[in-house]
């Protein structure tokens, strides 16, 4: 792309994360330069295509450098028979296990997820006005009930960890303001040609809610799909203990919650999941290193490079988070090496997936791993993980401080509500759920 010939309008608003901003362009895909008088100009036209939240976050326009990447809303160009553009879901899942270090002090901890406490401190703090019922633990059991149950609270109450994309266009997330809730009906309108399977029409609410009983298992299915289609036999599976599969926060019944069927091993949740678990020290385990590691490079600031703590994310750096000692020996390569997992496991707690599927037309063959065969419709899909920016060394006191305020918010809360009197209505039977009164 010729530097003098770059124009701003030729590049649109798509999304951004805590440290990046992400802008669309028909033809590139590399490490460009960037006039930064051309960065200035593409910096005041999408403001006002910002939402309201994120606006508070300036952008850079002095680094002179961008990294153009595919649109992940759209398939690989390839001819599928079939008119309709293709749908792309993202997914941030976040963490989906219960800590199982000894270091963790508050037994809170132990019972309820990270997302469900966030959720009331977020809620406290105004970012959100309603919680979300959505539980990560219920989408990466593998249990295709709770998985379920936890992409329609998804649907419901996407805040910022569902997006739908069609033909590339942004048709379903989170409202600018808050206040409003997204508008489901719309969504089934735009998902209608994809799930009806005659020609009658719409016919209101039992035809939207077979559109999104079957939008949900296309969904999951590309989530428990396998890359690998010459394995046979039965898939191995990643499966957590139920004392850390299961959040006490989560709406679902009690005997729902006990269907852990665990993961696919190749399945992308499994693979995130893997991940993830590398913190297994929580960061109240993890801290502590942290200083050790910080009194360490007050003492030998040449060895900051060394030891890899900003970078680069090489080899070099994925061989010390391989290899980390499993017992703490008061080493700083220890110390190091937890820290370093620590971030790189944060990072997938905080990852993207983007589900991209189209309809198969009539007689095309797919490779069994591409394709999702619910009950009648057909789809190719392609799967990506995103948002794998390396966690920065320096956020650690940030996120410890965090975790207790998150911690401390949650306890204090559910204390009050469980001390609130109760009505003399709910006394003689336990199992009573509605009242109902005289008009």
């Amino acid at each position: 792309m010729a530097l003098d010939k770059m124009d701003e309008n030729d590049w649109k608003y798509h999304g951004e994360g805590n440290k990046s901003l992400v802008v669309s362009h028909v033809q590139v895909r590399e490490v460009v330069k960037l006039p930064l008088d051309f960065v200035r100009q593409l910096s005041l036209k999408v403001q006002q295509e910002r939402p309201e939240l994120r606006c508070d976050k300036v952008m850079d326009t002095f680094s002179g450098c961008g990294l153009c990447l595919p649109n992940l809303t759209h398939l690989s160009p390839c001819h599928f028979g079939d008119h309709r553009p293709p749908l792309c879901v993202e997914i941030k899942p976040k963490c989906g296990f219960l800590p199982f270090s000894r270091h963790v002090t508050k037994e809170c901890k132990r019972k309820v997820c990270r997302f469900c406490m966030h959720q009331h401190f977020k809620l406290a703090n105004g970012k959100w006005n309603r919680l979300s019922r959505y539980c990560p633990l219920d989408l990466f059991s593998g249990s295709k009930q709770r998985m379920f149950v936890a992409i329609k609270h998804l649907l419901e109450e996407p805040q910022n960890n569902l997006k739908i994309f069609k033909g590339g266009e942004l048709i379903y997330s989170c409202k600018d303001d808050a206040k409003q809730q997204p508008d489901l009906n719309e969504l089934v309108q735009h998902l209608w040609p994809y799930f009806h399977h005659s020609n009658g029409l719409y016919n209101g609410h039992q035809s939207s809610k077979a559109v999104f009983n079957e939008f949900i298992q296309v969904i999951c299915g590309a989530l428990l799909g396998s890359g690998d289609s010459s394995r046979s036999g039965e898939p191995r599976k990643v499966q957590l203990a139920e004392s850390r599969s299961v959040c006490e926060a989560s709406p679902l019944h009690r005997e729902l919650l006990r269907s852990n069927h665990g993961l696919p091993k190749d399945s992308v949740l499994a693979k995130i999941l893997q991940v993830q678990m590398l913190d297994n020290l929580d960061i109240e385990g993890v801290y502590p290193l942290y200083k050790r590691v910080e009194q360490y490079l007050e003492e030998f600031p040449k060895e900051r490079n060394r030891l890899q703590v900003d970078g680069p994310y090489d080899e070099g750096f994925l061989e010390k988070v391989k290899t980390c000692p499993s017992e703490d020996d008061g080493s700083i390569e220890y110390a190091v090496g937890k820290v370093l997992q620590y971030r790189v496991a944060m990072t997938a707690k905080d990852c993207s997936i983007m589900i991209t599927f189209a309809p198969c037309g009539e007689d095309e063959k797919l490779q069994a791993n591409l394709e999702i065969q619910p009950p009648k419709p057909r789809f190719t899909y392609s799967v990506s993980i995103l948002d794998l920016d390396p966690k920065p060394y320096d956020s650690i006191p940030h996120q410890y401080k965090l975790d207790s305020k998150i911690v401390n918010y949650y306890l204090r809360s559910t204390t009050s509500a469980q001390d609130l009197p109760t009505s003399n209505h709910y006394k003689d039977r336990q199992d009573c759920t509605l009242l109902f009164h005289p008009v």
